[in-house]
């Protein structure tokens, strides 16, 4: 019920401002000297890899799949009318902000408020503030709902304590997990900055979208198609090189001429050929076509070559940071996750062993409790 009246209040709120701005604002605002986009092409680029986070609430959606009851038709049209949606309503609000300030004087920290200001309406001003950190909260709540999920079925897999892994009784929620990163989040907010968080955010959803691309090529090239491994990850490799090849002209006046149209053909003529000459498996006639990605490997060999484009506009210090963060994942995961599972699924073969020689006197198998703490 909460959920749904902070979706109408957000609808109305986000109308609001639209509204407003293209109604009041000026149309001259929007004609500068330096044009529409000041900064040119680069900026926007750089920009879109900075906001990138912006987009990662959909992503949530795929994580209640336990709960969904048809998933197969519910997740796909959640995730893409999600998208388009808010898409959508950036651009209007960006239009509506531009016509109400001049890019120059946006403000970098309460944009929508100081614009109201300049215009007269310090009323509404308020009301934007307010609203926008009612935003904030609600933001933060729907990453709690999605990333307390992933920890409960990485606790599951005993990558993490089993703690972790515990549900409420009655709502069949992950309390502990949920508990957890609250703590952790609200230790973030106090002590980091903000700029720091979403570059970080915005890197580490670039890489996870990387691989998850990847992952659905060599999913459905090598292992539903048994195809060699070897010309799956050729390709990869080469498509890999090839964006990083462009992503490297982009970033460098001298090398645009002819890095630019030499790597960009090269992840055209290589995503080609290797549609032309691998089968793979994945009608849209066969049973399970719901959850099959059309057009493939195209639509995957985009998604590789826009994360890696995107990623190299980031800042150094924003790899830095990533690299330590993921140099202490690691470790967690050698000393400790992969020890846990391994024994996890140890006692549990054993516990199988046990169930399938030992029957009761009733000719059933008798039930083994196993906890590994």
């Amino acid at each position: 019920m909460l959920n749904i009246i902070m979706t109408i209040f957000h609808v109305v709120f986000f109308g609001f401002i639209i509204v407003s701005g293209i109604c009041y604002g000026k149309t001259e605002n929007l004609i500068q000297p330096e044009g529409l986009a000041p900064n040119g092409v680069k900026g926007v680029i750089d920009g879109a890899a900075i906001v990138y986070f912006s987009y990662i609430g959909y992503d949530s959606v795929s994580t209640m799949a336990e709960e969904i009851r048809n998933p197969s038709k519910s997740l796909p049209l959640g995730i893409v009318g999600s998208v388009l949606i808010v898409s959508v309503i950036y651009c209007l609000m960006a239009l509506s902000l531009c016509m109400m300030v001049p890019y120059n004087k946006i403000s970098s920290s309460a944009s929508f408020s100081v614009a109201f200001q300049n215009i007269g309406w310090k009323w509404a001003s308020n009301i934007v503030g307010a609203g926008a950190s009612l935003g904030i909260v609600a933001s933060l709540l729907v990453a709690m709902l999605g990333q307390a999920r992933y920890l409960c079925v990485i606790g599951r897999a005993r990558l993490v304590p089993s703690w972790f892994a515990k549900v409420h009784p009655k709502t069949g929620t992950p309390v502990n997990a949920t508990i957890f990163l609250g703590f952790c989040q609200a230790s973030i907010a106090l002590f980091t900055e903000l700029s720091i968080v979403l570059e970080m955010i915005s890197i580490g959803t670039l890489l996870v979208f990387y691989l998850v691309a990847n992952a659905l090529i060599y999913h459905r090239y090598t292992i539903k198609t048994n195809n060699p491994p070897i010309y799956t990850i050729g390709f990869l490799l080469i498509l890999s090189s090839a964006s990083i090849g462009f992503s490297i002209s982009w970033n460098f006046t001298h090398l645009q001429k002819w890095g630019l149209p030499l790597f960009g053909g090269c992840v055209i003529a290589t995503t080609a050929i290797f549609q032309y000459l691998i089968p793979f498996s994945g009608s849209l006639d066969s049973p399970d076509h719901e959850w099959q990605v059309p057009f493939m490997p195209w639509p995957a060999a985009l998604s590789i070559f826009l994360n890696v484009f995107l990623m190299a506009t980031l800042r150094k210090l924003s790899y830095e940071r990533f690299g330590v963060w993921t140099c202490l994942i690691t470790l967690v995961y050698m000393l400790y996750g992969v020890h846990s599972a391994y024994q996890a699924e140890e006692m549990e073969t054993v516990g199988d062993d046990m169930r399938a020689h030992c029957p009761n006197s009733n000719g059933e198998q008798p039930k083994v409790d196993i906890q590994v703490l």
